[in-house]
């Protein structure tokens, strides 16, 4: 189930929409990739405007280079941008941020995973942490799950508070991917839509 905790108007005016062609939007996927089922691939596949950022190793993480990478990415964007970013790549954009010099448009982030958890597997997603607290200098929705192992719904709605994002409860839905059930997302895909829209 989807529950809205902060809601925007149903409606907005076509003077008011920004469209996905008006962006670069940027999937950024987290530990492993996001596979072919993943509503990450499906959305690149269904946006024109939506290219994706690829690691060099998906499976064995390293903070700095994966910041490197989301940092040279986003700052070849020819238009606004916008980031859409999945369980670890949530903390590599925040540690990114600070080095981006493209105009960046709003950021939609699922599923951030709890760095500071001793208990998180794999252990070294701990090297990503602790999360940057300062408020976000542009329009930010953070989606959560109320099950997911990697990590607790407070956590995530600490860190909508400090960054000054909104914050969508999604409910019992595990980490939001494939394993999970959400290879279609149909939910996602219009809170996306509508986050564009407030834009």
């Amino acid at each position: 189930m989807w529950i809205p905790l902060l809601h925007g108007r149903a409606e907005v005016g076509k003077a008011e929409i920004m469209k996905a062609r008006d962006a670069d939007i940027l999937i950024v996927p987290g530990y492993g990739n996001s596979g072919p089922e993943h509503w990450q691939t499906r959305w690149q596949n269904r946006i024109p405007s939506a290219r994706r950022l690829e690691q060099r190793d998906w499976l064995k993480p390293v903070l700095e280079e994966w910041v490197a990478t989301v940092v040279a990415e986003a700052n070849a964007a020819e238009k606004p941008l916008v980031l859409v970013g999945h369980s670890l790549a949530v903390p590599t954009i925040i540690h990114a941020v600070p080095h981006i010099t493209a105009k960046i448009a709003g950021a939609f982030l699922v599923a951030p995973p709890d760095v500071a958890d001793p208990n998180i597997r794999p252990k070294h997603f701990m090297t990503f942490g602790p999360y940057p607290r300062e408020r976000l200098p542009f329009p930010t929705m953070l989606v959560a799950s109320r099950n997911d192992h990697y990590g607790a719904y407070e956590v995530a709605e600490e860190l909508a508070e400090a960054w000054g994002a909104l914050l969508m409860d999604a409910g019992e839905a595990g980490h939001i991917n494939t394993d999970a059930g959400y290879g279609p997302w149909p939910e996602g895909s219009l809170a996306f839509a509508h986050f564009m829209a407030k834009l």
